[in-house]
């Protein structure tokens, strides 16, 4: 039985050939290529070198995995008939040569001794022309295998060989653009080491429009600089899609825009809760559980084929940068009021299909924070009081009338002098500059902790609820209250 010996020929410059490599090359009578088609074949030729070339199943084979399979094949059937394979690579046998791993798990499993010698390899070359070290950290893919790059972002620059043809560079141009902005700038590199060598800078999606791509082009891919603060969608996004998907959860697959309203408003109302509560674990949690409903109604809206999640991002980072004039723009501001001068002329040019002065109010907004929004619209074309004073008045008249009407007037019209002292209590609120439903809300968790403790000391003392007078429960608020006063 044989023995094959792999050889490398160098970048491509026939005096980047070892010494030893030279000696294995003009010792051997059965000397095989793995192509022709390279610089240092030309000198072979000149010098009188006899060699075959395994060219043939470039042509014959449908993919390159097959071309790699049958040159080892090949190589190992030459062995078993007892001849000694010189096998001659472009470059090194040891980077970036398929065939040299196929090669290596045959001859093992045939018994077939097998030695590999070391050769210099295009990288070399490479590292000197765009002045690299390896030690920073580089990737090296062969074009047919870019199915390896990682899911997430490159952790080190990237180094694309055997870009053979125009059709290669197109494949490799998509697959490159899942990982990079299609205008990442990369190295077009061709014929390095040779007199025509090409080194160029091309953003990325002008890889396959590039002229003369052949066997010895290859590109250089920097690593991408990381932001400072990064976040990734995605995971949230897999999670949505697969608990909508067939076979997923039945109650999120049954979900839609108006069956998940209230759960909207509730993870709002519970991120001001947490934000009163001055609790970031619970912040960090609740904004959590809001995020998942905007990424929830993205991903049924991207379902019916109506907008995406980015679509969502894009349209609010446009918006913001529009309305910001004084940052992104020529535009100089005293103070924040004129920014919010600024925003609403802004909003009005961008909002032409509203007739009325309270167009853009949401009729399912809660009624005391569409009071608000209401006389908050109104006050901007002058319909308001001028300062707070007459808005003490008003709620006097209101409340005079209110009980007015509770004397012998009808249920509506009780109604509707309690809904006139609750809009002047919102528009005193606005005076004040507090927002009514933030300090009712807060008034309603105030109440709750006061009559709970009223409940635990029922409790403790083992009475019952009609054994105590108002009296006894007031004594009992009025402990509550003085608990947290000294708190």
């Amino acid at each position: 039985m044989g023995k094959i010996t792999i050889i490398g020929l160098g970048p491509g410059d026939f005096g980047l050939i070892t010494l030893d490599t030279w000696d294995k090359i003009t010792s051997t009578d059965k000397l095989i290529l793995r192509t022709a088609v390279h610089p240092t074949v030309a000198e072979l030729d000149k010098r009188n070198v006899a060699y075959t070339a395994c060219d043939e199943f470039y042509e014959k084979c449908a993919s390159f995995d097959e071309v790699y399979d049958a040159i080892a094949d090949k190589l190992i059937t030459e062995a078993k008939n007892g001849s000694n394979v010189v096998y001659a690579v472009p470059g090194s046998p040891l980077v970036a040569e398929k065939t040299v791993v196929i090669i290596r798990e045959k001859a093992k499993q045939a018994g077939i001794e097998l030695d590999i010698l070391p050769g210099m390899s295009f990288m070399e070359v490479l590292y000197q022309r765009l002045n690299i070290d390896p030690i920073d950290g580089l990737t090296i893919l062969d074009a047919a295998d870019l199915d390896a790059l990682p899911s997430d972002d490159m952790p080190s620059a990237l180094v694309v060989t055997q870009v053979y043809n125009q059709h290669v560079a197109s494949d490799t141009k998509l697959t490159l653009m899942e990982h990079y902005p299609e205008d990442f700038p990369i190295t077009f590199i061709r014929n390095l080491s040779l007199t025509d060598e090409e080194i160029r800078q091309i953003p990325l999606y002008e890889l396959d429009r590039q002229e003369h791509i052949d066997h010895l082009t290859s590109l250089y891919i920097g690593k991408v600089p990381q932001r400072e603060q990064t976040f990734d969608l995605s995971p949230l996004e897999d999670v949505i899609k697969t608990l909508r998907s067939p076979g997923g959860c039945p109650w999120d697959i049954v979900q839609t825009h108006k069956s998940l309203r209230r759960n909207l408003i509730e993870e709002v109302y519970e991120v001001i809760e947490a934000i009163d509560l001055e609790d970031k674990d619970l912040l960090c949690e609740e904004l959590g559980d809001l995020l998942m409903q905007v990424v929830f109604h993205a991903r049924m809206a991207e379902e019916a084929g109506l907008f995406s999640m980015q679509d969502v991002i894009d349209g609010i980072t446009e918006k913001l940068i529009r309305r910001h004039p004084h940052v992104f723009g020529d535009i100089n501001v005293k103070d924040a009021d004129e920014v919010l001068t600024n925003w609403e002329a802004i909003k009005r040019a961008e909002k032409k299909d509203r007739k009325s002065v309270l167009d853009g109010v949401p009729k399912d907004f809660p009624a005391l924070m569409a009071a608000y929004k209401l006389q908050h619209k109104a006050a901007k074309v002058g319909f308001d009081w001028p300062d707070v004073d007459p808005v003490w008045d008003k709620l006097r008249e209101e409340v005079e009338e209110l009980e007015e009407a509770t004397v012998d007037a009808a249920p509506e019209r009780v109604e509707e002098e309690l809904g006139d002292v609750l809009f002047t209590i919102v528009n005193l609120a606005r005076f004040l500059k507090i927002d009514p439903e933030i300090a009712l809300t807060a008034a309603n968790r105030k109440f709750k902790r006061r009559f709970s403790y009223i409940e635990n000391k029922v409790k403790e003392k083992q009475q019952k609820w009609e054994q105590l007078s108002l009296l006894d429960l007031d004594d009992l608020w009025q402990e509550a209250k003085m608990l947290e006063e000294d708190a």
